[in-house]
């Protein structure tokens, strides 16, 4: 920020007085702070100034212009030269004029105060949901290096249809077909994929096919599931404030979601020991599901055991669990910028009583379509017609039952 504007900023500040105690401040008291103060003359110029400091004072600074681009959906800020974004093209280097090193850490101790947390030399770490939504990681030096650091997640809050995913080349049709039946029949679905693959859109994009006379309860973290659905209740996860009081857990809210009868309880993404209180959920005769992060879907069993240790599972609990709680796994992926749903699969225990999967559908890399024979058996069941593509046994069960 450049000294002119930091004179400007002190003058309305001044002008504001206790009125940004806390509460976001709007571009027109800034601007009427800013008339106040005589430092700037003319309507236009007032108006762009006014929301220059209002990103200063209640934004993120220079940073703003970026959350405010629709395309965006991650920022990264590596040091006052180094601000990388990504806005569905792949993530990629852009001007943005931060300052200095002193600059940046201001940036990041304001960013967190905004979300209520604290960040300083005793507390160089720290995750922050800003009151516009958008999710904060902020570290500092040493920690950080030489500089501290900044990644922001912006929920743009876009909601999709499977029409969408088809038209966008993510899901064949005849995918789309099986995941609306899948939906409609009240199985239930475990979303995975790596980050900033479209686990969350995807999983959106299912919950506005369910029946809209079905009542949903949503739980996560931050307002990111965006469906589009008559009838829908969201119950956001909080973290402890600065005193270390106040935490209500995405684990509390799946036990508070039970009391609320929904007939769809999804958790936005499971990262810990929720995975407990969901998969209780949903062998309690409730419909629903989530997402999960993984790279593959081969790698779904580790990642369930690993969260089920969190809650104190063993791996045969898991297993149980799980192939009883979730009737299908859809796997999307995300490479040179392009999003496709490639795996369909199903959770089984194996003779040692251990979780492992079968595929059920798998796209190939010229997007032809190999159906398994279990996914012959669940579309059928499902009344969907099986896609035209190559169809082949699943060597998977056979290689473990054989060892």
């Amino acid at each position: 920020m450049i000294d002119t504007d930091a004179r400007l900023l002190a003058g309305v500040k001044e002008q504001l007085g206790g009125r940004n105690s806390g509460e976001p401040v709007g571009v027109a008291q800034v601007a009427e702070a800013l008339r106040r103060t005589g430092l700037v003359h003319g309507s236009a110029a007032i108006v762009d100034t006014a929301q220059r400091l209002t990103a200063e004072i209640s934004g993120a600074g220079p940073l703003q212009p970026l959350l405010d681009d629709p395309e965006v959906t991650d920022v990264f800020v590596n040091g006052p030269h180094d601000v990388f974004v990504d806005d569905g093209r792949g993530i990629r280097q852009v001007e943005v004029p931060l300052g200095d090193s002193a600059h940046v850490r201001a940036l990041a101790v304001r960013l967190a105060a905004l979300g209520g947390r604290r960040l300083d030399d005793a507390s160089p770490l720290v995750d922050a949901r800003l009151p516009s939504g958008v999710r904060v990681n902020a570290v500092l030096p040493p920690i950080s290096g030489e500089c501290a650091t900044l990644s922001l997640r912006i929920p743009r809050g876009r909601s999709f249809t499977l029409d969408d995913f088809v038209d966008l080349g993510t899901l064949p049709p005849d995918w789309a077909d099986a995941l609306r039946a899948i939906v409609a029949q009240g199985r239930n679905v475990l979303v995975t994929g790596g980050t900033g693959a479209g686990k969350t859109a995807l999983l959106g994009a299912m919950l506005s096919s369910a029946p809209p006379t079905e009542r949903l309860v949503i739980v996560e973290d931050a307002a990111e599931l965006a469906p589009t659905h008559p009838h829908v209740v969201r119950l956001l996860a909080r973290r402890r404030n600065i005193e270390s009081a106040g935490e209500i857990t995405l684990a509390d809210l799946v036990i508070n979601a039970l009391r609320m009868r929904p007939d769809r309880l999804v958790v936005g993404e499971c990262r810990g020991a929720e995975v407990r209180e969901l998969l209780a959920a949903l062998n309690t005769g409730h419909s629903g599901g989530g997402t999960m992060h993984a790279n593959t879907v081969t790698d779904v069993p580790a990642r369930l055991e690993a969260l089920g240790a969190l809650a104190g599972m063993s791996q045969a609990a898991v297993a149980a669990q799980s192939v009883s709680a979730l009737d299908v796994l859809v796997h999307i992926e995300r490479s040179a910028g392009d999003r496709k749903v490639v795996q369909l699969a199903v959770p089984y225990r194996t003779s040692a009583g251990l979780l492992a999967v079968e595929p059920v559908m798998q796209r190939e890399a010229d997007d032809s379509t190999t159906v398994f024979a279990t996914g012959r058996r669940m579309l059928t069941a499902l009344g969907v017609p099986v896609p035209a593509g190559v169809g082949r046994h699943s060597a998977v069960r056979a290689r473990e039952q054989s060892t």
